[in-house]
């Protein structure tokens, strides 16, 4: 028996996902330089050509991962009742534990780009070559991050696409899209773990994913069928 849930609470849900994924998109699009997977001496100057316009959109980009771990609290807050709570819970968890390491991590990327424009201001190759090896620890522990975030946020994506699937919560497709984005997450950490470049369009694809999330709340609502314990 359907029970569609459709109301300010799902309402509210839909519209953090919409909400996650522009400012999320919109602060990586306007953004005039892409640090890669470490900060580089290339970069200070790159970033040094526009400095303001590049802090404000990774402004933009840190609160579009902190919207997006809000719209995943509020989904939990709507769906996790027994007995869809028993997965819902751990999968939302992950994510969530998963985007706010990528949150810390982008604000290293954007404390030490900015700062470390009027640090090397002036400096000469041996010196800047010299402050590159004293920050390379704290790069390495960063892209630990990184890599932790986004596989802790795979293994909750499966989580939560096998309970969408399980009990129908959302359209099947879409249960399937957030399964089959959990698995290619892991799957491509696991499998490359050094290469930065290979990971990068599975960003997009989770703003789509985001996109797609709101929408469909938006639109539909969630089913909480009832279901014999």
């Amino acid at each position: 028996m359907k029970q569609i849930q459709k109301d300010f609470e799902t309402r509210f849900t839909g519209w953090a996902f919409v909400l996650g994924a522009l400012l999320l998109w919109l602060g990586w699009a306007l953004s005039p330089h892409h640090i890669g997977e470490y900060i580089k001496a290339s970069d200070f100057e790159a970033i040094g050509e526009n400095v303001w316009t590049w802090i404000w959109m990774y402004r933009v980009h840190i609160f579009g991962w902190v919207t997006m771990g809000i719209a995943l609290f509020a989904l939990v807050s709507v769906t996790a009742r027994k007995p869809f709570r028993v997965i819902i819970l751990p999968g939302a968890g992950m994510v969530i534990i998963g985007t706010f390491s990528l949150a810390i991590a982008n604000a290293y990327y954007y404390n030490f780009g900015a700062w470390g424009v009027g640090q090397t201001s002036g400096m000469t190759a041996t010196e800047i070559s010299t402050f590159m090896n004293d920050i390379l620890f704290t790069n390495q522990y960063v892209t630990c991050f990184i890599r932790f975030g986004r596989i802790f946020s795979g293994v909750g994506l499966v989580l939560l696409g096998y309970a969408f699937l399980k009990w129908h919560i959302v359209s099947k497709w879409l249960g399937w899209f957030t399964l089959l984005l959990g698995l290619a997450a892991m799957g491509i950490i696991l499998s490359i773990p050094d290469n930065f470049e290979i990971y990068k369009p599975l960003f997009h694809v989770k703003v789509v994913w985001l996109i797609a999330m709101g929408f469909m709340i938006l639109k539909q609502g969630v089913n909480l069928p009832k279901v014999s314990n």
